[in-house]
């Protein structure tokens, strides 16, 4: 990684036209990636990704460039270019990087992904592969992708910082498809963490396999589902999902400072039910969208965003904050050094509450139990969302019945959060990938079992 006096000296240029912030993100990244379907291995990648992203703020402006050569010459000219893009050439001012933080280690890594041959990779796809497979003849497909990632990133900025931190991750994702005629249903895992291979001694992928094309199965069997307003259950772990997207990205500042949020100006309001206490933490060991410090060099922390109902806090980055006059949350993130960051959840869920499973399941006479949650989309100005239902069951006078297929999930986060009326004692994350202005990054979705007392659920007739 690049010394201190040169990043000093990029520092220095990045400030020649005026700007009153710089910073340097440099990253050095080992990917492998395997795919393999229908038992045999379609793809084996592995490869290396470096380059340095310099940033620059004047102001409420900025300006971002990136390079792939970590020559001086080259890394000064892409800071005077990106400066330059901000106003006339003056003179340099002088930085000191005299704040060289050493990283605390959260996620600790026993067995390094790297150091781990392809075929131990691929007998665990194997082993999931084969579960999911033997599940039933009416499986037609099942596809295993297995990666893991090694980052190394160098932070320094103009305030004096100059740190570096390493995030290893691990994951493994299971498709399965059913298939009888023309119909098919499709089930999905993918267990990940802030670990090595040692990943595997935590979780099962047989399990994982078989849970992937029980769901297809199901599904495939299922009978459609009936459209209306109803009261839903929609179970814990990626149920979260829907708080994610159509609640959390409202709350990053990327949308807040501009005003392009519902949650606009609301903190110390009542947003939510008074049983609703959403935290996004970062420094939850090992979990998959965790981290030492954030894309900007602030330590990671645990935010509470709604307390009992109340809008207590954002997720803010250094630019957005500088907009809000609100200091950053640790919550700033990028894809990699091709992307300025900008603020991003990491591990955001619904707190535990004190209700029952068994008590939210018996208080619903005729409605859905949304037991796992599929993709959707989501206005982030309107908090207006869709989402598809994986797997879900009707529920008729306090019991589970039928299994039915083609439902959704639509309505306004906003109206969502204040119609969670039971909150369960059982918290479960799971992890996914989310997209936004600064890439793709992973992140942990969670949540107990809650119950919305009304909500409106798309559905397909019986044809």
């Amino acid at each position: 990684m690049i010394s201190k006096q040169i990043a000093t000296r990029v520092l220095e240029k990045c400030l020649i036209t005026g700007g009153d912030f710089a910073e340097i993100f440099e990253e050095d990244c080992i990917n492998n990636n395997l795919s393999l379907i229908d038992s045999k291995i379609e793809n084996v990648l592995g490869g290396r990704t470096y380059g340095i992203g310099i940033r620059i703020f004047k102001g409420f402006n900025s300006v971002y460039a990136y390079t792939n050569d970590n020559s001086l010459e080259s890394m000064l000219d892409t800071a005077y270019k990106a400066a330059l893009a901000l106003g006339r050439a003056g003179e340099e001012k002088m930085v000191v990087l005299n704040n060289c933080k050493r990283t605390t280690n959260i996620n600790q890594i026993k067995l390094n992904p790297n150091s781990v041959d392809y075929q131990h990779k691929i007998n665990v796809m194997k082993i999931a592969y084969k579960s999911a497979k033997d599940y039933s003849t009416d499986i037609s497909q099942v596809s295993i992708n297995y990666l893991d990632k090694e980052q190394n990133v160098l932070i320094a900025n103009t305030e004096g910082l100059y740190t570096e931190d390493k995030r290893v991750r691990t994951r493994l994702s299971i498709t399965s498809v059913a298939s009888r005629g023309n119909e098919n249903q499709t089930g999905h895992e993918g267990p990940g963490a802030c670990k090595g291979f040692e990943l595997f001694e935590d979780i099962d992928p047989e399990y994982y396999g078989k849970e992937a094309s029980r769901v297809a199965y199901t599904m495939l069997n299922a009978k459609n589902c009936p459209a209306g307003q109803m009261t839903v259950a929609i179970d814990n772990g990626f149920g979260g999902v829907i708080f994610h997207e159509a609640c959390g990205h409202s709350l990053e500042a990327t949308s807040v400072a501009k005003g392009n949020s519902v949650f606009t100006g609301k903190l110390g309001e009542q947003i939510a039910s008074t049983k609703v206490t959403a935290i996004d933490d970062g420094t939850l060991p090992n979990h998959w969208g965790s981290a030492n410090i954030d894309d900007e060099g602030t330590p990671t922390q645990r935010n509470v965003l709604i307390e009992n109902g109340i809008l207590k806090s954002y997720m803010v980055d250094k630019l957005n904050g500088r907009r809000m006059n609100t200091a950053p949350t640790g919550s700033s993130r990028r894809q990699s050094y091709k992307f300025a960051p900008t603020s991003r959840m990491t591990n955001t869920f619904i707190a535990p509450g004190t209700d029952k499973v068994e008590d939210i399941i018996k208080s619903i006479d005729d409605g859905l139990y949304a037991k796992k949650m599929g993709g959707g989309s989501v206005n982030p100005v309107t908090g207006e969302f869709n989402f598809a239902v994986a797997e879900g069951y009707l529920v008729k006078n306090g019991e589970i019945k039928e299994a039915v297929r083609g439902a959704s999930l639509i309505g306004k986060g906003s109206e969502v959060l204040m119609n969670i009326d039971m909150v369960g004692d059982n918290l479960a994350q799971a992890q996914g990938m989310c997209g936004s202005v600064s890439g793709s990054i992973p992140t942990n979705v969670g949540q107990p079992m809650i119950r919305v007392k009304e909500i409106t659920v798309g559905g397909r007739s019986e044809e």
